[in-house]
């Protein structure tokens, strides 16, 4: 069967993208393999007590700060070899309550330092960069400010650099809040997969491992060597790690070491961290892939991995790319199963890809408790999906070079269930993407409902699996915004320009649902009065096909008629010179006959015409079979057209017309949401208030 152009490259695109998203997803099940091997195990046989400096970048972190340096400061290991700098480069209270900490910890004989440099030029990287000219020590400790190291971490950590050529180790992240709600479940599952497949499957090999930016300690000789910290970048971990291994250092990842940490709770903070590790990496990428590819010191497998863990996030693009695509090839009725006329093996080989090997990779890294971890994993692949629009819009800024601030994920202490962080300064609103998360949704509707309507209902739901994800990133997204002064506190009565912004955020929670319950509306409106008619023709000439009856033939061109009728309606009309019409095409760009609804019903009644005279000959008679065979012939033809002319029904002008109103709608309450923000955010910074 012919296939259109803008069909056939549509389909190009998703293949090619499937092709992709199934060589990274095999990688991943290949590092598993290597994750499991029986690696030689290390005794550390390192027993000194080296230096150490242990430094803590911290930007606005009022909430976890204490609860950070308390930890550092209780760490079993001497205190003549252990220094502490706590580099601060915080604008707001955070600033005085550091210098009281540190001052306390002074007064107990800590050889502790509350560093300003005056400047947040570099982020995170900048402040390291800063405190590497002022360190002393062998060892560097790095830790964030969520985190919570346990007191045997150096005496434990340490010993595993018993070989000169090891230039930092990488201990596993813990999650203290892992059950607080679902979106921290999701996450935790999410990280102990990088951990303990990934990270082990390069700590066990000869492949490129990455310093995760905390929970971890370097040798000062290998960050000297390696060029030191890099601000070019929104990962300078990843950047630094890869350096470093490219100048022969090798890295030690131990899962045992468990340092716990605060997962993001609010979903704006969770998809901005998601947001700067997808933009960093492929920073990374242009950055170093060349160097990596003409070392030749690198093995070749080496060189392969470093491109797979540099690249992966393109996977994102790609998922939005096929379920884009995926609708418009079942409304053209292309055949997507895996194995033709047997579609349950398409639905077994989607869970046996994704969900079912994931499941058996679970109970290798979980043993006896993963059952109570894999009811996480439907949320993971929600939470994964959804967050394919927010990561997507990381990579292209990074592939156009876009310069964006290094944003920190802010934290708030929450550790226990009855925790609450609403009421607390660093909230975070949701951004423009959260529109383009409710567009993917709405057009993920409509994709179910052309699964089901072209009789491929078994595509409906791995299409409602991505809806399902961004409907729920956007939701939590608004649901986790709201406008808070940061030097605000609970007991202060809000101020009326603080109530007037609670005023326009429901409103504006209230016209936002209500745009989205009337596009779907639309959409489901739409689709039944344009593109469901151009189903049911092709139905009814797939029916006088397969059939030599003259009364079921005449019926079904009936029905083609009435269809006909309805979506020519409101369909753009062309002329000729004499005002006459002659063509209704719903291909409005260089439309062709082929597409031409007038022509098809001319077709129509000519097979009609056809029908009532070969009706009066006998069945038996030569005329009678050559009329049927000219009405089949053409019911495949125009059965083609409608294929054909299918797809450009959802770019019709009318459509393209609504869809720009709603998101002009959208973005102008975006605009509102933005100023009373921006007033907010200046009355806070006016003198004296």
């Amino acid at each position: 069967m012919a296939i259109n152009p803008f069909t056939a490259f549509v389909f190009d695109l998703f293949i090619i993208s499937a092709i992709i998203i199934t060589a990274y997803t095999v990688n991943f099940y290949y590092l598993t393999l290597l994750s499991a091997r029986r690696k030689e195990v290390f005794s550390p046989t390192y027993t000194g007590t080296p230096s150490v400096t242990i430094q803590l970048p911290i930007y606005n972190e009022k909430y976890v700060a204490k609860r950070l340096v308390d930890s550092v400061c209780g760490l079993d290991y001497p205190k003549e070899k252990m220094k502490i700098m706590v580099l601060d480069d915080s604008d707001d209270d955070t600033v005085e309550l550091i210098a009281d900490i540190v001052k306390g910890y002074k007064k107990q004989g800590f050889q502790i330092e509350h560093i300003r440099r005056g400047t947040r030029k570099g982020y995170k990287a900048g402040a390291l960069k800063y405190a590497m000219q002022i360190t002393d020590t062998e060892y560097v400790a790095i830790f964030d400010a969520d985190f919570i190291p346990p007191e045997w971490f150096l005496k434990r950590a340490i010993p595993h650099f018993s070989k000169p050529n090891i230039g930092f180790v990488q201990c596993r992240w813990g999650h203290v809040n892992e059950n607080y709600s679902t979106i921290t479940k999701a996450q935790a599952l999410s990280l102990d997969f990088h951990f303990l497949i990934e990270q082990t499957a390069k700590s066990n090999s000869h492949l490129f491992m990455n310093f995760n930016g905390t929970a971890g300690i370097w040798k000062r000789d290998c960050i000297d060597d390696a060029g030191g910290w890099h601000t070019a970048t929104l990962v300078e971990d990843l950047d630094l790690s890869y350096r470093a291994q490219m100048k022969g250092w090798k890295c030690v990842f131990l899962p045992d070491i468990v340092v716990d940490a605060e997962l993001p709770v609010q979903m704006n903070g969770a998809k901005r961290q998601q947001f700067r590790w997808a933009k960093g990496s492929i920073q990374c990428a242009i950055k170093l892939l060349g160097g990596i590819a003409i070392k030749r010191k690198i093995a070749v497998e080496a060189k392969i991995q470093a491109f797979i863990q540099l690249t992966r996030h393109i996977v994102y693009p790609l998922m939005l790319i096929q379920f884009l695509a995926l609708p418009i090839l079942l409304a053209g009725d292309i055949n997507l199963y895996v194995v033709s006329l047997i579609p349950a093996l398409t639905i077994a080989t989607y869970l046996a890809m994704g969900p079912g090997a994931y499941l058996l990779i679970m109970q290798k890294m979980y043993h006896k408790s993963w059952k109570s971890k894999a009811k996480i994993l439907p949320s993971l692949i929600i939470y994964n999906a959804g967050m394919s629009v927010n990561n997507t819009v990381a990579v292209f800024d990074a592939v156009l070079g876009k310069k964006n601030e290094f944003l920190r994920t802010p934290k708030y202490g929450i550790i226990n269930k009855q925790d609450d962080w609403r009421d607390k300064a660093y909230n975070l609103p949701f951004t423009k993407t959260t529109l383009l998360e409710i567009f993917f949704g709405v057009y993920g509707l409509m994709g179910i409902l052309i699964s089901i309507y072209s009789n491929n209902p078994f595509f409906a739901p791995i299409i409602a699996l991505q809806t399902i994800g961004f409907f729920f990133i956007a939701y939590m997204s608004l649901s986790h915004s709201k406008f808070k002064r940061n030097k605000s506190t609970p007991t202060r009565i809000p101020t009326k320009e603080e109530k007037m912004a609670n005023k326009i955020y429901k409103l504006s929670m209230v016209g936002i649902i209500g745009i989205i319950v009337f596009g779907g509306v639309m959409a489901i409106y739409g689709y039944n009065e344009d593109i469901y008619p151009l189903d049911r023709m092709r139905g009814h000439f797939d029916g006088i096909v397969g059939s030599s009856d003259p009364i079921a033939i005449q019926t079904h061109l009936v029905a083609v008629k009435q269809d006909l009728a309805i979506v020519m309606e409101d369909m753009a009309e062309t002329t000729n010179d004499d005002g006459e019409i002659v063509g209704k095409n719903p291909v409005w760009i260089f439309p062709t006959e082929s597409t031409n609804f007038l022509r098809i019903e001319r077709d129509v009644d000519s097979m009609m015409a056809t029908l009532d005279k070969i009706s009066a000959v006998p069945r038996d008679s030569s005329a009678y079979h050559t009329g049927m065979l000219d009405i089949n012939e053409q019911a495949k033809i125009l059965k083609i057209n409608i294929m054909d002319a299918t797809p450009y029904s959802y770019v019709s002008v009318s459509n393209i017309v609504f869809s720009t109103l709603w998101i002009v709608i959208i973005i102008g309450i975006f605009a509102a949401l933005k100023r009373k923000k921006d007033q907010l955010t200046k009355y806070d910074e006016t003198p004296g208030i």
